[in-house]
């Protein structure tokens, strides 16, 4: 459904260290810098996500409510994802990485650096 998603910054270097963890923790690439438009980009399983300063010279915000989800291949990339980000700048949230019963689904939360929240989530057969 969708083809990237793209979130602000108010300094890149800083989110390329964090994203680079988490991609590198999945087995994704390590993030290419296009300094001629300030971004940050990673193209992984066909999709890209993409971390600038913003376009229109304001701050970088969080979107209130709003939550990016990374689907991942088992629970053990889960556990790394978390790990890797929690080492890297970001801050957990929400209910600790693990089974949702209620949902069937293993779960973990991040904020990264500049506040956006992330989501590793795998669905058990």
């Amino acid at each position: 459904m969708f083809s990237h998603i793209f979130v602000g910054s108010t300094d890149l270097a800083r989110s390329k260290t964090f994203y680079d963890a988490l991609f590198a923790a999945v087995g994704g690439p390590e993030g290419v810098v296009d300094t001629a438009k300030n971004r940050l980009v990673y193209v992984h399983k066909g999709a890209a996500f993409i971390v600038a300063i913003p376009i229109n010279g304001e701050s970088a915000c969080v979107a209130n409510g709003g939550t990016i989800g990374f689907g991942l291949d088992n629970e053990a990339q889960v556990d790394a994802w978390h790990a890797a980000g929690i080492a890297h700048g970001g801050a957990t949230c929400e209910d600790p990485p693990g089974l949702r019963k209620e949902a069937n689904l293993y779960l973990a939360y991040l904020r990264d650096p500049d506040g956006h929240k992330l989501c590793a989530l795998y669905r058990p057969a």
